[in-house]
């Protein structure tokens, strides 16, 4: 769970109206700490097919039609594909989130 704003959101709900979109092939939502939000929401997304650019701006724009406020992502961040998997199977966010934050630092 993320709490931006005063308000608790899945990651999995703002991963499912990204994939609804159909302009990501893969994304991850995560919390980042914010100093007046709480935290702010950061997704890092794959291209809906492997040979095609990350279309942000269009995605943001969707997101913000489909979207309370309060979920519209802060940043989306992209990446060639395939995303990291744990052992699991699943897309790893921990891991995901920690190699962003290192490379904000």
């Amino acid at each position: 769970m993320m709490k931006t704003s005063g308000y608790r959101v899945s990651p999995t709900e703002v991963e499912e109206v990204l994939y609804a979109t159909k302009l990501v092939g893969e994304c991850v939502a995560f919390g980042v700490d914010h100093d007046t939000l709480g935290q702010v929401i950061q997704v890092i997304a794959t291209a809906p097919d492997s040979s095609d650019a990350l279309d942000v701006p269009a995605l943001l724009a969707q997101c913000k039609l489909h979207m309370p406020a309060y979920m519209v992502p802060h940043g989306v961040t992209p990446a060639r594909g395939p995303l990291p998997r744990n052992p699991n199977g699943k897309l790893d966010r921990k891991l995901l989130s920690t190699q962003w934050l290192e490379r904000q630092a």
